[in-house]
């Protein structure tokens, strides 16, 4: 069972743009398939299908299909220190 603050986590970067299926893995440990299954059980119906639409095909969200050129997983001023 996932605590609440990992949950919150892995769905954060679920839906950032930047952050691929491969670093939620590899900070995880959820592969793309068991990230799209807590996305589903997790979000109502209609944000669940707004998400699968964004992220279907999107180039910053597999990191295979990233440019080379990309070599992190989140905007420089995603982590603001207070």
């Amino acid at each position: 069972m996932l605590s609440e603050e990992t949950l919150s986590r892995v769905i954060e970067m679920a839906w950032e743009d930047r952050t691929p299926f491969e670093a939620i893995e590899c900070s995880y440990g959820f592969t793309e398939p068991q990230v799209i299954e807590i996305m589903r059980k997790h979000l109502k119906t209609s944000s669940f299908k707004l998400w699968r639409k964004r992220v279907s095909g999107r180039n910053t969200k597999h990191a295979k299909l990233r440019s080379k050129d990309i070599s992190r997983g989140y905007c420089p001023t995603q982590y603001k220190h207070r």
